[in-house]
């Protein structure tokens, strides 16, 4: 008999799930989420890395509310509104006002992806280099499912089914400069931007400094525009506020999402520098986006809020002392764990590699080992041959404590 799902279509759900009560959440506070079925889960992904700070932030639900009573819809389209001019300030401020200049306001990290390629394109236009279209991303980034943003997408999530278009996307191994080099001297002239993701999210491989340094050297020889995707990274996830602050030359241009409203709002910023904005501004051109819910006042208020909240609980100090806590949970891991074979990433973005008899994990052995750690108390997101844990900023040692018990627990239940 054909499974029927319930009436609501959830996105990148296999259908056999779709509908059954163990994955769907009721509620959600602190670091731990309710399921329909009753079960209390603590949550080792930050509700897919967005709640940084954790669910329910009572200061930021407020400003929310605040905004939305007082001012309920307003736009960025062919107008202006002021929460959104204090939201750009505040975030051109922690981005660096010294080299950014002006902030766009999108609605998730595949739309700001999309309106990337617009800004790279045209400023490139403005120029009179109207051969530079070409746009780079690495092998296994993520950038999100959007038209544009799918080709960025290091994965194949359907591309021909969906007719998406690479004809000026293409991608390089990461941490690989000679690979890129030889791209960029073959198409000399012909590449607008290069995306990288200071740790790429989904097998949490970060960016050596190595790279980094080619990386600067090569936009200084070839003069392409370097775009950091920090969706995933920004917010003290891996460092610095946003994780591209420690490399020793800033991008032209910063994506946040996710953690910039700690998940209450549809919200992502595109963040330029002051060359970029400059073109713009001195030719007097109109860049060709919109998006109806991008910069309302709720947004905008939740974005300064967040900010806020970062401030007053030190997110800088959270981060340092998750990761110092994680850093030992992990070694123990793989000092334990046969199955465990290493651990990647850095700060509070971390992926356990395994294997099972000497080879990697297939896709569908992957979700049932994230199934068997769910049922011990814990939920972690499925990756290549891994499974990634990105846990709120403000867990406790006993939060951090019981999600590696659940870990160990569901990797018990799986291989016995």
């Amino acid at each position: 008999m054909t499974h029927q799902p319930h009436v609501l279509w959830p996105l990148m759900m296999p259908v056999e799930w779709q509908g059954d009560d163990d994955y769907c959440t009721v509620s959600a506070r602190g670091v731990r989420l309710t399921f329909s079925d009753g079960d209390e889960v603590l949550c080792g992904t930050s509700g897919l890395w967005n709640c940084v700070l954790g669910y329910g932030n009572e200061a930021i639900a407020t400003a929310v509310f605040e905004a939305l009573r007082d001012a309920s819809y307003l736009s960025v389209y062919r107008y202006e509104n002021v929460y959104a001019r204090r939201a750009a300030e505040a975030l051109r401020e922690v981005a660096g006002a010294e080299h950014f200049g002006r902030v766009l306001f999108s609605t998730s990290g595949g739309a700001a992806n999309d309106l990337v390629m617009k800004v790279v394109r045209h400023y490139f236009a403005l120029r009179g280099e109207h051969v530079r279209k070409g746009i780079v991303g690495l092998d296994g980034g993520w950038h999100g499912l959007t038209y544009g943003a799918a080709a960025l997408t290091g994965a194949d999530l359907g591309h021909r089914v969906y007719g998406i278009d690479r004809r000026l996307v293409t991608h390089v191994r990461p941490n690989e400069s000679e690979e890129l080099e030889r791209l960029l001297d073959k198409h000399r002239g012909r590449i607008a931007a290069v995306v990288v993701e200071p740790v790429l999210g989904t097998p949490a491989l970060e960016l050596s400094d190595a790279y980094v340094a080619e990386l600067l050297r090569l936009r200084r020889e070839h003069g392409f525009l370097l775009v950091a995707d920090e969706v995933t990274t920004g917010f003290w996830r891996v460092g610095p506020f946003f994780a591209s602050q420690a490399w020793p030359e800033p991008p032209d241009i910063l994506v946040t999402s996710k953690s910039l409203t700690n998940g209450t709002m549809a919200a992502s910023a595109v963040i330029v520098s002051h060359d970029v904005a400059d073109a713009f501004v001195h030719a007097g051109a109109v860049l060709g986006h919109g998006e109806t819910q991008a910069g309302t006042p709720a947004t905008a208020a939740a974005v300064l809020a967040t900010l806020d909240e970062m401030r007053r609980l030190d997110g800088a100090s959270l981060s340092t002392a998750l990761s110092g806590r994680l850093d030992a949970e992990l070694d123990a891991l793989v000092g334990e764990v046969d199955q465990v074979t290493s651990a990647s990433g850095r700060g509070c973005l971390r992926a356990i590699m395994l294997r099972h008899r000497g080879e990697p994990l297939s896709d569908a052995e992957v979700a049932a080992l994230v199934a068997a750690i769910r049922r011990e108390g814990a939920l972690v997101h499925p990756g290549p041959s891994c499974v990634q844990i990105l846990p709120a900023l403000v867990y406790s040692p006993e939060d951090t404590c019981s999600l590696f018990d659940s870990i160990r627990a569901g990797v018990k239940r799986h291989f016995r």
